[in-house]
């Protein structure tokens, strides 16, 4: 099951959106399998300490995008396959990368001080 006791809630965002973040940081790291069981609305909403609505919303969102699924009012499993899969990893890796080059534009760095930069640390 999903550790979620860990988790860092921030108010730089809606506290929904990080935790389907946060599941879809588990799944790009390998510390989630397609199948697992989630945890309870309520569980979640307990560890976490945020309101039951919130735990809701972000179910929903994670059924949007198929990444979970829950059957007649019974746990909610984990699913996603290869292509699932390499979504995640593209989407996650774009915006770290996304990330990176605004705050490099903001610094005033060029493509070429960066690619050195890049040499040198690598």
């Amino acid at each position: 099951m999903l550790q979620f006791k860990d988790m860092q809630l921030d108010t730089n965002s809606p506290v929904y959106t990080q935790i389907v973040n946060f599941v879809k940081r588990q799944i790009f790291l390998g510390n989630a399998e397609s199948g697992e069981a989630f945890p309870s609305r309520r569980e979640l909403a307990a560890t976490l300490r945020i309101n039951p609505n919130t735990v809701q919303k972000a179910f929903r969102a994670l059924e949007m995008e198929g990444l979970i699924s829950t059957y007649k009012n019974t746990v909610s499993n984990l699913f996603y396959d290869e292509e699932m899969l390499q979504e995640i990893q593209q989407e996650l890796t774009r915006d770290l990368v996304q990330d990176f080059v605004n705050r490099a534009k903001e610094n005033k760095l060029t493509l070429d001080d960066i690619e050195k930069l890049l040499q040198e640390l690598w």
